[in-house]
């Protein structure tokens, strides 16, 4: 493979005649670079009025490899080819390097140019790039790839302090000024031939044009990308990752034809697969590919979140840290996950989440330019009190490992670190369904405190200055994050209500929703291949009263039919309603009930299990549920004559979401879930638990 190095611009605050200087007296040999044991000139051409000077120089240098190494190949030194071309008349130098040792199994390539700033004529810019390809090496083709790696990424280092070095001798000396050249009185200027210029760095394909015009790609757009740019706005990089920065940002602007992300953002996908050009790659053009197709970059100025969450969302933005990151502040405890994803639905609050983080971008970038230092993530503090069980209600539970993964993959290397304050006994459990789906160097920036640890040594006050603690935290701070609280019911909006968005960021959402009719149920299929296996369920009855049934059959049912509804010969407006029961199957002989009925009435919540006994499909059905006739006369009531002169009052609307989970993993991560309230562990009064199976099921108004 093919190791490649392209170097940011440096800039010296220094005219070019002046660096020329302190750049000659790096020969033929220099103290400050130890392997640079010595050099001989083996050609040499100056024109006639000295403005082009061509030298090249052999340069025997010791590498600093094992001695056994050393043996192996037969060497005690390697051998360099540097030409130098200098054109004093445009203040150039151009140079290039290769190796003349076993250049037939390695093959090294430098070139480097010093040229004039084009904004300042009396500041110069050097420019480096290199390639290295071990073909072979007798079998140390790796060992031999990282030393060679480490002794040029320690030169490069050098190689500003080794100029400077020779610039302060020069001072010593009393030489502050070098003239610059001008032809000679007699020489006619047409007369002499320009030596041709060379590619500065042909490892990104700059043109063969000046060097000029390729610093033009750094100096006269936006993108300015000299050394101390980096290290203002970006921070401390390593030569190589500064060069896996450069090109991977100039391959962009080659290839890419949408908007290109800023040198932060880039940086962050860098880090996240640790410096791999190819994999960060990927994943960057992934997510700008996802960015274009659902317009993120115009989130913050073209949507406005619903009220909703503006009321009920207990999150907002609370200055900075002590670091200068911006502070985000998550009351989670106080926030009601299940009404949100009822009221809003997974969308709105993937799209809430998302403006949260590229306001999170936008602080970022503010922070830089007022504490004078690179900040590109920021901190969050979440207050756990309060979280209990409900909080662990799986679909919500599901819809926050969504999201997760959609931030995880676009917003990579942006959280700096992560406080949890408070968190109660039930966290554990939240943390096991929740850790597997978020990034090992992500995880390793969380700090967790239970109770009030928070405020002894080691807590709060180490990360967040005194002064801007919040309020219901002990502080004096007023902090104007929403209280959140419970979401009215008469907010939810059922699945046909929330499909109403413009632009989808999720090609399905975690509930359905099913019309139900008298003589038309809705039912839902699901096969088991494993016994003990745990079918869970969650469903809100948004009208009308239905009947909840568990069904089992050792057959598959016929695919559902498409003829008319129950005894009206009505045929369902929509396809949200799906009959499986074929009406010659005998209750008893075909299927079996393997529950009791549940009657859930209208506005009721219901959660619930089944840990099944028998392999097999089994049916989940919601019928419409009927008031029984008076008991004292067979004489249909008023309301069921008129109910049936008017079908529409006939329909029930469920919104539904099952899972089936296997008994393990439901044991296992939901252990503390069996001895609670909660719809997976609790048997409504209302409910009768048979005796073949293991169920749950509890219903909340």
């Amino acid at each position: 493979m093919v190791q490649k190095y392209q170097s940011p611009v440096r800039v010296y605050k220094h005219p070019f005649e002046l660096i020329m200087a302190a750049y000659e007296r790096r020969f033929p040999t220099c103290p400050l670079i130890p392997m640079f044991v010595a050099s001989d000139t083996v050609n040499e051409y100056k024109s006639e009025d000295e403005a082009i000077h061509v030298i090249e120089r052999r340069c025997k240098l010791d590498i600093d490899a094992p001695r056994l190494l050393k043996k192996i190949a037969g060497v005690d030194y390697v051998y360099f080819i540097q030409k130098n071309s200098l054109n004093r008349r445009e203040r150039t130098l151009h140079i290039e390097a290769y190796n003349e040792t076993f250049s037939n199994r390695v093959i090294i390539n430098e070139h480097c140019s010093y040229t004039v700033h084009p904004d300042n004529e009396d500041w110069t810019c050097f420019e480096q790039s290199a390639s290295l390809d071990i073909k072979s090496f007798f079998g140390f083709e790796s060992t031999v790839e990282k030393i060679a790696m480490k002794q040029y990424t320690s030169n490069i280092k050098k190689g500003k302090e080794i100029i400077e070095y020779y610039l302060k001798q020069l001072e010593e000396e009393g030489i502050t000024f070098v003239p610059r050249w001008t032809p000679p009185v007699a020489c006619k200027s047409e007369g002499v031939t320009s030596h041709p210029r060379r590619p500065v760095s042909p490892a990104i394909n700059i043109p063969d044009s000046a060097t000029k015009e390729g610093l033009k790609i750094s100096f006269d757009s936006d993108y300015k990308l000299d050394a101390d740019y980096i290290k203002r706005y970006l921070g401390d990089l390593t030569p190589m990752q500064e060069s896996c920065l450069i090109r991977l940002r100039q391959w962009l602007q080659e290839t890419h034809k949408g908007k290109i992300p800023k040198d932060e953002h880039i940086l962050r996908f860098l880090h996240a697969r640790d410096f791999n050009i190819d994999k960060a790659r990927e994943i960057l053009c992934q997510s700008l590919t996802w960015r274009k197709q659902h317009q993120v970059d115009y989130i913050l100025d073209t949507w406005n979140p619903p009220q909703v969450l503006q009321d009920y969302y207990a999150g907002g933005w609370h200055h900075h840290d002590k670091d200068g990151r911006p502070l985000y502040v998550l009351r989670l405890g106080q926030m009601d996950t299940k009404g949100l994803v009822r009221a809003l639905g997974e969308e709105a609050l993937l799209r809430y989440v998302l403006s949260i983080n590229e306001e999170g971008l936008r602080r970022c970038e503010e922070n830089t330019k007022v504490f004078g230092r690179p900040i590109s993530s920021w901190t969050c503090l979440v207050d756990l009190e309060g979280l209990n069980m409900r909080h662990l209600w799986r679909p919500g539970v599901k819809a926050l490992l969504r999201i997760i993964e959609v931030v995880e993959a676009n917003y990579p290397e942006t959280l700096g670190r992560l406080l949890i304050l408070r968190a109660p006994r039930v966290f554990p459990v939240l943390w096991t369904l929740v850790s597997p789906f978020i990034d090992d160097n992500t995880r390793k920036k969380f700090l967790i405190y239970a109770g009030n640890d928070y405020q002894g040594p080691g807590g709060l006050l180490d990360y967040i200055d005194k002064e801007i603690i919040p309020d219901f935290l002990g502080g004096e701070c007023m902090c104007e994050v929403p209280e959140g609280g419970l979401v009215p019911k008469s907010l939810y909006r059922t699945a046909e209500e929330l499909e109403n968005e413009d632009i989808k960021l999720w090609t399905e959402t975690i509930y359905q929703s099913a019309s139900v009719f008298k003589g038309a149920p809705h039912e839902v299929l699901i096969q088991i291949v494993d016994a003990s296996s745990v079918i869970t369920w969650d469903f809100d009855v948004c009208k009308g009263d239905i009947v909840f049934n568990i069904f089992h059959s050792k057959r598959a049912p016929q695919p559902p039919k498409k003829d008319s509804l129950g005894a009206h010969s009505i045929t369902s407006p929509g396809g949200n309603n799906v009959q499986l029961i074929d009406k010659v199957w005998q209750l008893g002989c075909d299927y079996s009930m393997v529950e009791s009925p549940l009657i859930c009435k209208e506005g009721e919540s219901v959660q619930g299990s089944h840990v099944t006994r028998w392999p097999g499909f089994y049916i989940l059905q919601w019928k419409f549920h009927s008031m029984p006739a008076c008991a004292t006369t067979n004489l249909p009531r008023v309301d069921d004559v008129l109910a049936s002169l008017q079908v529409s009052s006939h329909k029930c609307k469920v919104m539904y979401y099952t899972e089936v989970i296997g008994s393990e993993d439901f044991r296992g991560s939901m252990t503390s879930l069996e001895s609670s309230h909660s719809g997976f562990s609790q048997l409504s009064a209302a409910t009768t638990s048979s005796s073949q199976s293991h169920s749950s099921s509890m219903i909340s108004r």
